[in-house]
């Protein structure tokens, strides 16, 4: 397979959010082909972060800027919410709030020109912030 065709099904799949079996269908591939150039494609792309991720720069001690100038040395802010979801009647126990919504939770880390830098989807409903954190930092 060449390389623009792998590159094509990774960019399909993670910007449509689409399966395998989607793929499959549309490139006329196998499941494990499929999931086999996904992979391929990310570990290169893992590989080379220093060169297509912009780096991150702290925020200077000299900074005026209103938003940020409590924050000084420090690389941005980060912070969580909680997305309403819709998941199989079998999933919803795991999902569900305090409140009964079935929502999940997710952290989201932004650079002072609010771009998102990180982010770690699919928490399960009702966790606590620090246990989100502590995963974030141990992965």
């Amino acid at each position: 397979m060449l390389v623009y065709e792998k590159v094509s099904m990774f960019l399909h799949i993670i910007s449509h959010h689409l399966k395998n079996q989607v793929i499959n269908n549309h490139f006329n591939r196998s499941i494990k082909t499929v999931s086999r150039s996904f992979h391929n494609v990310l570990s290169v792309i893992i590989r080379l972060q220093d060169v297509l991720f912009k780096k991150i720069e702290p925020i200077t001690a000299n900074s005026t800027y209103p938003r940020w100038k409590w924050f000084k040395n420090c690389l941005g802010a980060l912070g969580g919410t909680h997305i309403k979801i819709s998941v199989p009647k079998v999933d919803k126990p795991r999902y569900q709030t305090q409140k009964g919504d079935i929502e999940t939770n997710m952290l989201g880390v932004c650079t002072p020109d609010m771009q998102f830098v990180y982010v770690l989807p699919s928490w399960e409903g009702f966790i606590i912030d620090g246990q989100v954190l502590r995963d974030a930092i141990s992965r």
